[in-house]
């Protein structure tokens, strides 16, 4: 098995400098490229003068996480992608169970590792966590993480699993699988472009899984912290074009009824927590969201929608009513 890792980076210099260490040490059986999205900073020539056996990627210009992976891929000979984050630091033997895995799991289309906080490496790393789901809703949330409460690792998820979504901070998916579903919807730009492909890939009948022997160390917020609204904005809005995409149309509608309704809560919130910002930036979703509606509605593919793709209801009655923040505790509800 081949596996070529590739690293999208903009004006990411500093954490190359940082990160590249480890992914070179201990990713010795992969080759290791660079997919620049039209940097103005020093990372090119980084990569070239202290990395000379890393591949570089130039794309021409910054089409952010979906694009800049789509036009990357397209030049990169391997059996299985890695897609991974500059900002994540890897572990000895981190690519090994990933490898066997694929082996022993032929139906496995899309794998990602245990993903762990780099400052606080006793705990789970938001994006990604322990594996991704989602609620009935459409919601996103981890094992290891609801919201933004995250669970202490303690060896309660080394194991394997099948999982709903995959992060792209360190995702790995068959090369065949990537180009069936002709890769991320490049109109996501970043964020969530993640869900909707693993979405469309349980749509066509392939699993995700999430493997725990594996660990990786994630710093997180590089590119977009959760406090910039610009992230609010992508989140709310990417959410609304996923559940138009990936649901049968009846269900879809109803249930974009209900988000649009909890959305308005959620921006009330921001209100309240003087967060107006925030509050605009839900605004723009929905207004982003209406006026590419039909776009998205016409990329509705013709394939027979998963009706059993949530482990619970409401992640939001869950966490803000029942007061759950642990994932093992919700799915015993």
């Amino acid at each position: 098995m081949k596996i070529a890792i590739v690293i999208l980076n903009w004006n990411g210099e500093v954490l190359l400098e940082r990160f590249l260490p480890s992914v070179t040490k201990y990713s010795k059986s992969a080759d290791i490229f660079v997919a620049d999205n039209a940097s103005t900073d020093g990372s090119v020539s980084f990569v070239k003068e202290h990395y000379p056996e890393i591949g570089i990627i130039q794309n021409k210009n910054n089409g952010g996480f979906a694009k800049g992976y789509n036009d990357a891929l397209s030049q990169v000979d391997a059996d299985v992608f890695c897609l991974l984050n500059s900002d994540v630091e890897v572990t000895q033997n981190w690519l090994k169970p990933i490898e066997e895995a694929f082996k022993e799991l032929p139906e496995a289309a899309i794998i990602q590792p245990k993903i762990l906080d780099l400052l606080k490496k006793d705990h789970f790393e938001y994006a990604g966590a322990a594996g991704g789901f989602i609620d009935q809703l459409g919601y996103p949330f981890c094992r290891g993480r609801i919201f933004q409460s995250l669970e202490k690792d303690k060896g309660q998820y080394n194991d394997i699993k099948e999982i709903f979504w995959a992060t792209g901070a360190c995702m790995f998916v068959k090369r065949e699988v990537f180009y069936e579903l002709k890769g991320f919807d490049a109109d996501y730009f970043a964020h969530q472009e993640e869900v909707d492909f693993c979405w469309r890939a349980k749509n066509h009948g392939y699993k995700v899984y999430y493997v725990g022997a594996s660990e990786v160390y994630h710093l997180g917020g590089s590119t977009l912290s959760n406090m910039n609204p610009k992230k609010t904005f992508l989140n709310f809005r990417n959410s609304l074009f996923s559940i138009t995409k990936n649901l049968p149309r009846h269900k879809a509608f109803i249930i974009i009824f209900v988000r649009l309704l909890l959305d308005g809560i959620a921006a009330l919130r921001f209100v309240f927590q003087l967060r107006f910002k925030h509050c605009w930036a839900i605004l723009h979703a929905h207004l982003s969201f209406y006026s590419q509606f039909n776009k998205m509605y016409k990329k509705r593919e013709k394939t027979k929608f998963i009706l059993k793709y949530y482990v619970t209801k409401s992640i939001v009655w869950s966490y803000f009513v029942n007061q759950v923040r642990n994932f093992n505790i919700l799915v015993k509800d």
